[in-house]
């Protein structure tokens, strides 16, 4: 059986039916195999279809993660996106991030390095749907792979949509040298771009099966979960800033996002993982608690813990460390009696900082005096880089910034140095886990409901997880709706950091440039880190700002790039309306 992991004739395959065409936005087929031969046989058809996964952004091989874009890690390296474009504003129509491994990355024609953007990644998923319709292929294989291909063609589209607004939605393949200029595309509008997004998988949602035999394609649960996730992006601040007659928003799309999450919860196909810690790891992969998951087998690996994991072991540099909790994300780690730090009652002592915390804060960060493969984290300052990971305050080195690294995702049985010259790290990297979905759904309803049973439920199962921490209710006693706001922020932060999910709530809930008092946002404020000395031999603990950021109100939004705008005359045309655009660009660029 031909599976997705394969990769035989992939690369031949991909070059004989796309090459590169003057057009920003699509691409033209040069076929070198015929027709008659890739669409000939359910196995030669796959192997085309296998190339779109192998598209997905390849995050366990990626040296920046989303989470260094944000307050959860800095990494003492200037040349990353996340240095020298996001937490600087260095970001301009020919200058912007393309998120990691080119995540949110227009197309081919913004850069001439050959990389692939997301509209040729659309384009192969238009062009399969076209030839697979039109094939003698058997029904029962066009419904169920046409349905797979409009699902990553989704995905694709989803980040582009957060990452810009609205944008050209193209569903047909495209030739400039039949077509001319009428290839060129207007940019949609932010909202019908989500409308088109949300239709095409609520109705897939209905073809996917509710398991796959074959792990790493879409299920029916996979569509749904996509769905209510940029439902609930829609329905955030930043999205659905509201009115003077409704200045929450509009609650409807609140209650369509707790729905979509809710219809996930209730199909009882998933279920939380009892290891939180192990839950990241090769033993879990495609556990019950995966939804989506790009898959990784031997020869076809990651290189987790030789880009991520802490720099010095045993005397030796083996990573590069790029896993680096700032102190702002170490303080929402609750204590183990369920209170955030500075919280009555809590029992933190600052100058013992690491004792008594919930379980996840030990599975997800290393810090001073941590354990690891037989040797002890030390950062303490005055120890020497030599032989310790004393925090480099200087950019200097990729010992760490703040004073922490992070373990989570990272298999300790793994030596870094062997992992980046081999990728031997073959546990999945989860684009959506139901964990998230639980939280979504607390989310979305609590802003409806407020504080239900449901929305303890589903918060409560995440944070009781084997054990971890008590439940709301035992902790709190009853809350209003804003203090579940504030739980249900933590926990998302907490359950799901290095897991790039960080970047995008901190845009939807419009908390990185300023807060809703009026306060420097999130992004707006000094990143901080750890300085540990010692006096006498008792350790002092001193918060130290490590860096400066800035965000501007523009950036909630990524500019449209300019190559893009230069080709294509469609979207230079449009202007105004509820997007505010300038001649194609979004506001502020």
């Amino acid at each position: 059986m031909i599976t997705i992991k394969q990769s035989c004739l992939i690369a031949l395959l991909g070059v004989a039916l796309t090459a590169c065409n003057k057009n920003s936005l699509e691409i033209s087929p040069r076929d070198r195999v015929g027709d008659d031969i890739v669409w000939a046989s359910p196995a030669n058809a796959d192997l085309f279809l296998n190339d779109v996964y192998n598209q997905l952004p390849d995050m366990n091989n990626e040296t920046e993660h989303l989470d260094q874009y944000t307050d959860n890690s800095d990494v003492g390296v200037t040349w990353m996106q996340g240095y020298a474009n996001i937490r600087v504003a260095n970001v301009t129509p020919s200058n912007l991030p393309r998120g990691p491994w080119d995540m949110w990355y227009w197309g081919k024609t913004d850069n001439n390095d050959g990389r692939t953007g997301n509209y040729e990644k659309i384009r192969k998923c238009n062009l399969f749907i076209e030839k697979v319709t039109a094939s003698g292929l058997p029904d029962d294989y066009k419904i169920k792979r046409i349905a797979e291909a409009r699902f990553l063609r989704a995905m694709f589209y989803h980040w582009l949509w957060m990452a810009y607004g609205g944008v050209p939605v193209i569903t047909r393949t495209l030739d400039n040298i039949t077509q001319g200029d009428s290839i060129y595309v207007p940019r949609s509008t932010e909202e019908a771009t989500f409308q088109f997004i949300t239709n095409e998988l609520a109705e897939i949602a209905t073809i996917l099966p509710a398991s796959q035999s074959e792990p790493g394609r879409p299920t029916k649960g996979a569509a749904l979960t996509l769905k209510g996730w940029c439902e609930l992006f829609e329905a955030s601040p930043l999205r659905n800033s509201g009115s003077a007659a409704s200045p929450g928003g509009d609650l409807e799309r609140w209650k369509k996002a707790a729905a979509t999450n809710k219809a996930v919860i209730d199909l009882g196909v998933y279920d939380l993982y009892p290891d939180f810690r192990n839950l990241f790891l090769k033993t879990a992969n495609n556990s019950l608690e995966s939804i989506f998951a790009r898959q990784y087998m031997p020869g076809k690996g990651g290189q987790l813990e030789g880009k991520e994991g802490p720099t010095i072991v045993n005397g030796t540099e083996v990573a590069w460390g790029n896993f680096q909790p700032t102190q702002e994300l170490v303080d929402e780690f609750s204590m183990a009696n369920g209170k955030a730090i500075g919280e009555a009652g809590s029992g933190y002592n600052p100058q013992n900082p690491y004792a008594n915390r919930e379980k996840r804060f030990y599975q997800t960060v290393l810090f001073n005096g941590s354990p690891w493969q037989g040797d002890t984290i030390r950062t303490i300052a005055g120890l020497g880089r030599s032989t310790e990971n004393e925090i480099d305050l200087g950019y200097s080195s990729d010992v760490t910034h703040t004073g922490y690294y992070a373990c989570k995702r990272l298999d300790e049985s793994i030596v870094g140095s062997d992992n980046r010259a081999n990728s031997t790290s073959y546990q999945n990297y989860m684009f959506f886990r139901y964990a998230e979905v639980l939280l979504s759904f607390a989310e979305a309803e609590n802003e409806v409901n407020g504080p239900t049973s449901d929305v303890l439920t589903a918060v409560n199962k995440v944070r009781t997880r084997n054990n971890n921490l008590p439940t709301v209710e035992a902790t709190y006693g009853s809350v209003n709706k804003d203090k579940m706001r504030e739980i249900i922020r933590r926990e998302r932060r907490v359950e799901l950091a290095f897991e790039d999910k960080r970047w995008w709530d901190v845009l939807r809930w419009k908390i990185a440039d300023k807060m809703a008092d009026g306060t420097p946002g999130v992004l707006n404020r000094p990143e901080v880190g750890m300085v540990i000395t010692s006096n006498n031999g008792t350790l002092v603990y001193t918060r130290t700002n490590v860096s400066n950021r800035l965000f501007l109100p523009k950036m909630y939004q990524m500019p449209i790039p300019q190559n893009v705008l230069d080709r294509n005359y469609k979207i230079r045309a449009q202007n105004g309306g509820k997007d505010a655009w300038v001649n194609g660009q979004n506001p502020g660029y």
